[in-house]
């Protein structure tokens, strides 16, 4: 059997499962509310929790925009496995003061988290709103990178047979169904499944690249040999970008929507606790493999640009294929962990778009039976708008990454900082929201992304940080006047 058929029957079989699991997991649904639906009654043990985070973390930007991005910067993107870790470190920062507080008040969105820690002050319903609609941005635009993705994976495991546009649109109707039908427990049981389909493919691609290459330093010299600028010393501007993109990346990603649901969703605090000290290993087995696939792409092709170098795995999946009847089957095989975990992402993200939606941004009340059935409509009109935008791929899934940490960055003071500071009040935290997102929009939209390697983001975060601190304290010293003086 030739390779496209071969992949386009891996790819039927794949789908059925997704139905089946659908299915079971509409049957183990317990009632209609928006904590069963969204958050699969918060019941996640610690096996299919952790799963569920290492797929929604690794995504399609993982698997296509990274090796792409190390393909486009050479050896000085080897450091995006500290980028990845720097996600582990800030998450430890969070979770042991929202998980608690999140299982005693039954959250089911990050909103809620808003909503219990500056309860009815001045400012808290324009904070609530501001982080949801920077927070439904940010999503929208992850689901579009996702789209993308799929459509390029689809299309290549197939060779053709579907097409790019058919990836797109008939992958995100899949999705569509199983989550609107199972919820989150359908999301985390697929996510188990491919998350493994995904190591298993990325150790046998590793391993096929650097065995017929003839190991790492060969690698290294044909690179040198290829492109010398891949492997020169980086400056003090890339070094500054490296310390940038740390910060960017492990802060941002802590405050994204689907990651903060897990938290919730987790079955104790020792399940979220061992789940999150397995995922501590995974960008050594994940980022930096794809990582290591970006740079050996390089001997392999010729000056891929743009959106072109966001293939570059699909085309060494497509040469592997090539070597004979066993090599195909494994590319084939990892051909489908990866769109497995590309779709883990897409559905997750949809899932939260959801929840939000419906009950950050429409107030709906999370008992109310009709709440989740509102998020999931409404989630739909939003996959249909980025299903139209997807069909015609214009940036790279690495600056799609950047864009939407730019704006997630920014809400990292009313987590993160009111956390671990009682004293952060509603309004300046909300002041301090919309002069960040100003400068960083003002930044990107002018052509300044980065001030010497570091990313406008960041530096609008520390903007950002310093009016919600000042004003908070501003805010103390009035409440403290006014009763010296009564």
């Amino acid at each position: 059997m030739s390779f496209e058929w071969l992949g386009l029957g891996a790819l039927g079989l794949y789908l059925v499962g997704l139905f089946a699991v659908a299915r079971i997991a509409r049957r183990a649904r317990r009632d209609e509310t928006a904590a069963d639906h969204f958050l699969a009654a918060r019941d996640l043990g610690v096996f299919v929790l952790f799963l569920t985070l290492y797929a929604t973390a690794y995504s399609g930007n993982s698997l296509l925009g990274y090796p792409g991005e190390a393909y486009r910067r050479g050896f000085s993107f080897i450091m995006a496995t500290g980028f990845m870790m720097s996600i582990i470190v800030c998450f430890h920062a969070l979770v042991p003061v929202l998980r608690p507080v999140a299982s005693a008040n039954g959250f089911v969105t990050p909103g809620d988290w808003i909503r219990h820690r500056f309860g009815r002050e001045p400012g808290g319903r324009a904070l609530l709103l501001g982080v949801a609609v920077l927070m439904t941005i940010a999503l929208a635009n992850f689901l579009l990178a996702q789209l993308t993705a799929m459509g390029h994976v689809s299309s290549q495991v197939t060779g053709g047979l579907v097409p790019f546009w058919l990836g797109v649109v008939g992958l995100a109707a899949v999705i569509l169904y199983y989550e609107t039908l199972g919820g989150m427990r359908a999301v985390a049981w697929t996510d188990a499944a491919q998350a493994i389909l995904m190591l298993l493919g990325l150790a046998a691609l590793l391993w096929w690249l650097l065995t017929s290459a003839g190991g790492m330093e060969a690698v290294t010299r044909e690179i040198a040999a290829v492109r010398p600028d891949a492997v020169r010393v980086p400056d003090r501007t890339e070094q500054a970008n490296w310390i940038s993109t740390i910060v960017l990346l492990g802060l941002a990603s802590v405050v994204y929507p689907q990651a903060i649901q897990r938290i919730y969703a987790a079955r104790s605090g020792r399940a979220l606790s061992r789940s999150l000290a397995l995922m501590s290993f995974m960008p050594l087995a994940t980022t930096l493999v794809v990582t290591l696939i970006g740079l050996a792409a390089i001997g392999h092709f010729g000056n891929l640009e743009g959106v072109e170098a966001d293939m570059v795995m699909p085309r060494l999946l497509g040469s592997w294929a090539e070597a004979g009847p066993v090599s195909t089957i494994f590319a084939v095989v990892v051909f489908i962990g990866a769109l497995a975990a590309i779709m883990s992402t897409a559905d997750s993200v949809l899932l939260s778009l959801g929840s939000m939606l419906s009950e950050d941004l429409l107030d709906r009340p999370r008992s109310a039976d009709s709440t989740a059935a509102t998020g999931k409509w409404l989630a739909a009109v939003v996959l249909l708008g980025m299903v139209a935008l997807a069909l015609g791929p214009r940036f790279t899934l690495w600056h799609l990454i950047e864009l939407k940490m730019e704006l997630l960055i920014q809400c990292v003071p009313a987590f993160l900082l009111a956390a671990r500071w009682s004293g952060l009040r509603a309004r300046p935290a909300f002041f301090g929201l919309v002069a960040g997102t100003a400068i960083a929009i003002g930044g990107v939209w002018l052509g300044f992304e980065r001030v010497g390697g570091i990313h406008m983001g960041v530096l609008s975060l520390l903007v950002n940080l310093c009016i919600a601190v000042a004003g908070s304290l501003a805010v103390r010293r009035g409440l403290e006047s006014q009763q010296a003086s009564s």
